[in-house]
């Protein structure tokens, strides 16, 4: 059997949980730079606020009514959501954790007649020493695990927790589910499915798999149906591929300079390193993106991008900076006003063992940046992400006497709530 432990409306959970007070009351977290509605609460939803609102339109379509704002604040959502993982793996034989805010298990050795108390007490146990809720999902295969836990968020007679272990309980399920909201189905397919007839999963359940294997001619598309049939067609080392990663932003504003922009990537490009090095890999290719707003068109509009190849896969920061700042100088054309950038870096392998270019840095160099960046991960990770970062990466601007303010913020977050548990600073101070 399968599960997989999703948080219910993460986001906002993770804002209440040191704001008891807001129990009951609409919440949304917003994108980066306060732009749209990123994540709501069950009573936001309930109001009819939609994914994707732009803020400065709440005021207009919600007059009167008090909704709670907050900017996203990613630094404390990744610690809160580690501290769930951390429970995850100790009560589960095995787990991979799939998202921010989803986790899925693999649960041979736990008797099936104790699986639905099991999933149970998980919820209470995260719910106890995190103060998150969770809904778990449980059935034979990944795709029907996410429909039960679906199904477990949204009626309250299953406790936070859906077994689908029967054909009965599975055929229920797939015709309560949507075809859009199966796991596997993209908002393209899903479309051709509806045109074709199928607007539930139990619909496409009920083709034959010669017809669903000549209509679309996609492997992930027939595994979907296997799945949905109750067979185990998803290969779980398909799940744990990352074979880019992305970081990219809209500023605040519109920037034209060149060094404004190099800031901006290069902390796009420390991320990506970051992320590499979480997941003990390195990457060789290194790309960038620069583009212009295409809604103002009454500005010249640009759009580019370029990647470079590194000599030695890497996942140092400052390797993957300075390639990413050499594509941008490539791709940066004077005269426009852009919106937005981003880097992406792929090629992605493990990080050991690595086959170094021999005109590349040598060994002991290679060396002392993989413990150069140990050292300032082990930092950011005790006192607060950006506490250390590489000169390139520093925001600055004049301030009214002329003075350059460094660590200027470059990010819109007018409602950006305390990191209460990773900086010392911002810690939660209580009155007695």
């Amino acid at each position: 059997m399968y599960g997989i432990a999703d948080l219910d409306n993460c986001y906002c959970s993770c804002e209440k949980v040191f704001r008891p007070d807001l129990e009951g009351m609409p919440i949304v977290v917003l994108s980066n730079n306060d732009g749209c509605v990123v994540a709501r609460s069950n009573e936001a939803k309930a109001m009819g606020i939609k994914e994707g609102t732009p803020y400065f339109q709440l005021a207009q379509l919600f007059p009167n009514q008090k909704i709670v704002v907050f900017s996203s604040n990613y630094e404390l959502y990744g610690e809160l959501t580690g501290r769930v993982v951390s429970i995850i793996s100790k009560e589960t034989p095995a787990y991979f954790r799939y998202s921010i805010d989803e986790c899925f298990m693999y649960l041979d050795g736990i008797e099936l007649d104790h699986l639905q108390q099991w999933g149970e007490n998980l919820h209470k146990r995260i719910k106890r020493e995190v103060g998150m809720p969770i809904s778990i999902g449980l059935a034979p295969n990944k795709t029907l695990a996410k429909i039960a836990s679906k199904l477990a968020k949204k009626y309250e007679v299953y406790k936070h927790c859906c077994m689908i272990d029967t054909d009965y309980k599975r055929e229920k399920a797939l015709e309560w589910c949507p075809i859009e909201d199966v796991w596997g189905i993209g908002r393209r397919y899903a479309a051709k499915l509806q045109a074709l007839g199928c607007k539930t999963a139990l619909d496409f359940a009920k083709h034959h798999k010669d017809w669903v294997r000549l209509t679309f001619n996609n492997i992930n598309i027939v595994r979907t149906w296997q799945e949905l049939n109750g067979e185990d067609a998803v290969p779980n080392e398909e799940l744990a591929k990352k074979k880019s990663i992305c970081t990219s932003r809209s500023f605040n504003g519109m920037i034209s300079n060149i060094d404004d922009l190099k800031t901006h990537v290069s902390n796009y490009a420390a991320r990506c390193a970051e992320k590499l090095r979480q997941q003990n890999t390195v990457a060789t290719i290194v790309g960038v993106f620069l583009n212009t707003n295409m809604f103002r068109e009454d500005l010249a509009q640009y759009w580019n991008f370029q990647e470079t190849r590194l000599l030695t896969p890497s996942n140092s920061t400052i390797t993957i900076i300075k390639a990413a700042n050499d594509v941008l100088q490539r791709i940066y054309r004077p005269g426009y006003q852009y919106k937005k950038a981003g880097v992406i870096v792929m090629g992605i392998g493990p990080d050991s063992p690595i086959q170094q270019d021999l005109f590349d840095i040598n060994a002991e160099q290679f060396q002392k940046m993989r413990r150069l960046d140990e050292v300032v991960d082990r930092i950011n990770r005790l006192h607060g992400s950006e506490t250390i970062v590489l000169g390139s990466q520093q925001y600055t601007k004049k301030d009214g006497k002329g003075k350059a303010d460094v660590f200027a913020n470059a990010i819109k977050h007018d409602h950006k709530s305390p990191c209460y548990t990773t900086r010392w600073s911002e810690i939660i101070k209580i009155k007695i």
